[in-house]
């Protein structure tokens, strides 16, 4: 596709990241009270199929019963360069940190150790231990911290308050049958908001992979495929190996590489505390 260079240039910053909404202080869903769970009353079939997928992996109550996640987090792109960083969340609050050792395609221009986090109240950044208040770069710390949260915590967060789902039917791809559901997101001033198209085995229950829109990126129309590998940690059904480049809305790729991310070493329940988000 001729859109792959510019894509790949944008998707370079949003899987460190990946899916970033640059500016924004905060994610577009809205955050889940983990305490509450209810009898479901679902919209329609697609919201149904979506809570049965989110008890299989692990909906947000147990996650939050995890406390805290940390992992490695490898992004690979077809172009060789690569960031990994040591990523570390408190659920509650949704606080994030990553410590950057190598960051290839986050923040080139700066050699040395990168440290970003979120402590619920503010961004911040670290070069070589020493604190950054450039505010273009504290933007993008901004995208990319409630970004990678929002990836690792995906599946659950599907059922979060005010999304709404429509059941698009069946498919078979590679022998396997999927139902599709597009879920999308509450609109502020009609503006434009991310789809996720998810493919969900009627099998395993599991999403297989998604189509998703980059819609602060103005790519509104050319939509991504991601593609996922499980594993079980605690429990939980982890997303760990993933793969994604530009599609169609009929989730058919060309053959150009695959961009990949793979979260390895992951640990629940590791006893972070709060003071490890902020800045020393």
């Amino acid at each position: 596709m001729k859109l792959n260079a510019c894509i790949l240039a944008l998707l370079s910053l949003m899987a460190t990241s990946c899916n970033q909404k640059n500016s924004k202080q905060e994610p577009q869903v809205p955050k889940t009270d983990p305490q509450e769970k209810t009898t479901p009353s679902f919209q329609n079939k697609g919201q149904e199929l979506v809570y049965k997928m989110v008890q299989k992996v692990g909906d947000i109550q147990a996650l939050h019963k995890k406390k805290d996640v940390t992992y490695t987090y490898t992004y690979q792109t077809p172009d060789g360069k690569k960031d990994v960083s040591t990523e570390k969340y408190i659920f509650d609050g949704e606080l994030s940190y990553g410590h950057y050792q190598t960051h290839e395609r986050t923040f080139p221009d700066l050699e040395g150790s990168i440290t970003q986090g979120y402590n619920g109240k503010t961004y911040w950044l670290t070069h070589n231990g020493k604190a950054l208040k450039d505010s273009t770069l504290l933007k993008r710390v901004a995208f990319n911290r409630p970004t990678n949260y929002y990836w690792f915590t995906m599946m659950p967060k599907l059922l979060d308050p005010g999304l709404h789902y429509a059941y698009l039917g069946e498919k078979t791809l590679n022998n396997t049958l999927y139902d599709i559901v597009k879920v999308s997101f509450t609109s502020q001033n009609n503006s434009p908001t991310d789809i996720y198209q998810v493919y969900i085995n009627k099998n395993t229950q599991l999403v297989d992979q998604f189509l998703f829109t980059v819609v602060d990126f103005g790519v509104m129309d050319t939509p991504f495929l991601m593609t996922v590998t499980y594993e079980e940690v605690d429990g939980i059904w982890i997303p760990s190996k993933r793969r994604y480049k530009a599609s169609t809305w009929d989730a058919t790729v060309d053959d150009t590489p695959w961009t990949e991310v793979t979260w390895s070493q992951i640990k629940f329940n590791t006893g972070l505390t709060p003071q490890e988000f902020s800045i020393e």
